[in-house]
């Protein structure tokens, strides 16, 4: 006997669920039924339970065996010959009465708590399938729709309907989205928070410009090419130190591509984030001295107990080390993990006047301002005009102008 009222009625929804395989919710929709009939006849090692998986059709029958008049010791698994008889004549003592059992009888109340307890069972299953294939995947590339931009985060689904949150610190200081728009980023943390999945994707994370790479440079997919390291100030600059495992192959250049073609992509992808890809190497010295490129160094000196490198450059390249912000230093030590000091090198360093030297004229914030553009000495600034001290630092015109009177009154 078919029936599909009520709870079977909506199937198509419950068999439609994402990431969760028919064949569990064939078993979920038997338990809820199963339940039902113990609450009803006591037991259900007597009754089976069809589904049909294409269209979610129900069938239940139960089994009984037939028993003299006044024999019967339980009627949910026995019936007495005189009623069995009334359903099939040829019916005899020792046989098996197999009946169906609708939805119908089991009552509106019945059907309604089965209907309730079956949404629960799935929802929290899916919940469950959602946690665990994100949880597998963190670290991993994925694609998804711009679904609602809040202040804080963006709301993003993935093809399934799932939803993934970019927090406004895991995105790009440039990114710009609006709704509809395609997004890639990777799983960065993933946990259950309520009972409820909570994915945290991230465009920030050095993982992301990794997965970035792996998609553009098949060397490195292949695994010729192994990324040794990623540091990254997201928007500003990033350093990736790479190796070859095959002689034949030059990773730098392979990362890069024939002008360009490879990592232009990716600078697209990170708001025009500067990439410098280099060789790794055990060598400190060298990897330090990489490490710091566009800067050119003069000398460099390692102090490997304390993990410290003292770097010295020409006057015209310690800005280039330094980069804009510090960005520069600060990736470049992270990649190698040294602390780098930077020094002038210069003929006339002499007579050069170390800028802390007029602290008791200039601001501390201010000396500091000039230091971190990478103006550490009194001729350093001089060397350059009013209007490019003002472009280079957050100082206002009237201040530059003093910083030059005290510092010029130094050499009269």
């Amino acid at each position: 006997m078919s029936s599909n009222i009520n709870l079977i009625d909506s199937f198509q929804e419950f068999k439609e669920f994402k990431n969760i395989d028919r064949p569990t919710v064939i078993t979920v929709l038997e338990e809820v039924f199963r339940s039902m009939i113990r609450k009803r006849f006591g037991t259900d090692e007597n009754v089976d339970v069809i589904v049909n998986p294409d269209n979610g059709d129900l069938e239940i029958w139960r089994t009984r065996v037939v028993v003299e008049d006044g024999f019967s010791e339980d009627d949910d698994l026995e019936i007495e010959l005189a009623e069995a008889r009334q359903y099939d004549p040829d019916l005899e003592v020792g046989d098996e009465y197999i009946e169906p059992i609708t939805l119908e009888s089991f009552g509106r109340r019945a059907i309604l708590a089965a209907r309730q307890t079956l949404v629960s069972k799935i929802l929290e299953l899916e919940k469950d399938e959602v946690y665990k294939k994100y949880k597998d995947r963190e670290g991993e590339l994925v694609i998804g729709e711009v679904y609602q931009i809040w202040k804080k985060e963006i709301l993003v689904l993935d093809e399934d309907g799932n939803e993934l949150l970019l927090p406004k610190s895991e995105q790009i200081p440039a990114d710009y989205f609006k709704k509809g728009d395609s997004i890639r980023a990777v799983v960065h943390k993933v946990e259950m928070i309520n009972s409820n999945p909570k994915i945290i994707i991230s465009r920030t994370a050095p993982e992301f410009l990794q997965r970035l790479f792996e998609l553009e440079v098949p060397e490195i997919f292949d695994g010729l090419i192994t990324i040794k390291k990623i540091v990254r100030e997201p928007g500003e600059r990033a350093k990736v130190a790479v190796e070859s495992y095959d002689d034949r192959i030059d990773p730098v250049g392979a990362c890069v591509g024939m002008k360009g073609s490879r990592i232009h992509g990716i600078v697209r992808e990170l708001r025009n984030e500067n990439i410098d890809v280099i060789n790794y190497t055990t060598n400190a010295s060298l990897y330090i001295t990489r490490a710091l490129s566009p800067a050119r160094i003069s000398s460099i000196k390692i102090d490997e107990e304390n993990k410290r490198a003292s770097v010295y450059l020409k006057p015209d390249q310690v800005s280039l080390a330094i980069g804009r912000g510090g960005h520069n230093i600060k990736l470049a030590g992270k990649l190698t993990g040294y602390e780098i000091d930077v020094y002038r090198e210069s003929d006339e360093y002499e007579e050069d006047v170390d800028i802390e030297e007029f602290a008791d004229e200039i601001d501390g914030w201010i000396i500091d301002e000039l230091k971190r553009v990478g103006l550490d000495s009194a001729k350093a600034v001089l060397a350059l005009s009013q209007e490019e001290l003002v472009r280079r630092t957050d100082l206002e015109e009237d201040t530059i102008a003093e910083i030059l009177r005290i510092l010029a009154a130094e050499f009269e």
